[in-house]
């Protein structure tokens, strides 16, 4: 099956999603997933309507950009950030998902005030509280966002989560809804942040992602296929 082919199964089916749960379509975006795919595999899924791409690995992604540096995609980082590639980060991404500490964010924002950039952020949770996964824990999100958003060179758009992995997509939700409760209540208790989007749902679990609100669902081998 061609990346034309899945990506119109994925947008049928984001959509049936969105609209059996009353949400507007256009309220999800889809993030492309597409570490360990090649340049010219990523511009025949431009030029099957994606336009958003997310990415693990700056050296990797680097060669891409280069690349496409003709089509106009949106590039979201969506890995394991370490602070030493903050400067990099934000010269080649539109969002990072991925920011989990303070001290990350401090280096994001220093080097995003260098080139005069106001980088868009989201702060990943680890709900599932996996010593193997990056993110926050969810009791300090809220002072961490309090102080993130003080920065001002980043502005924080919303949460990411990579919760436990299920083949039943039941036994994600939890997680999710975790997610949005907490954007919830940070809402009441931090003043001046809008956390619209929630970066939550891979290929296997995204309608249940949706139900539960999810505004970007990053989905790699439903569209590309199986990596090699």
């Amino acid at each position: 099956m061609s990346v034309k082919q899945r990506l119109k199964n994925i947008k049928y089916r984001i959509n049936k999603s969105a609209i059996r749960f009353g949400r507007d379509p256009k309220s999800v975006r889809l993030v492309a997933v597409s570490k360990t795919v090649s340049a010219d595999r990523i511009k025949a899924a431009i030029d099957a309507g994606i336009d958003i791409f997310g990415e693990n690995y700056i050296q990797e992604t680097r060669t891409k950009l280069n690349a496409l540096a003709a089509y106009p995609v949106s590039w979201h980082f969506i890995g394991h950030l370490q602070t030493n590639k903050a400067k990099y980060a934000v010269r080649m991404f539109d969002m990072i998902h991925s920011v989990d500490s303070l001290r990350l964010a401090r280096e994001l924002d220093k080097q995003a005030k260098k080139i005069n950039k106001i980088q868009d952020i989201l702060i990943q949770i680890n709900i599932g509280k996996e010593l193997s996964k990056s993110g926050a824990d969810a009791g300090d999100a809220s002072s961490l966002i309090k102080d993130v958003s003080c920065l001002q060179n980043l502005s924080v758009k919303g949460l990411m989560i990579m919760p436990p992995y299920f083949t039943d997509p039941e036994k994600v939700r939890p997680y999710f809804s975790a997610l949005r409760d907490l954007r919830d209540r940070i809402h009441q208790t931090v003043s001046g942040v809008d956390l619209h989007e929630l970066s939550m749902g891979l290929s296997n679990d995204f309608e249940t992602a949706i139900e539960e609100g999810a505004t970007l669902v990053r989905i790699g081998t439903a569209i590309f296929g199986e990596r090699e």
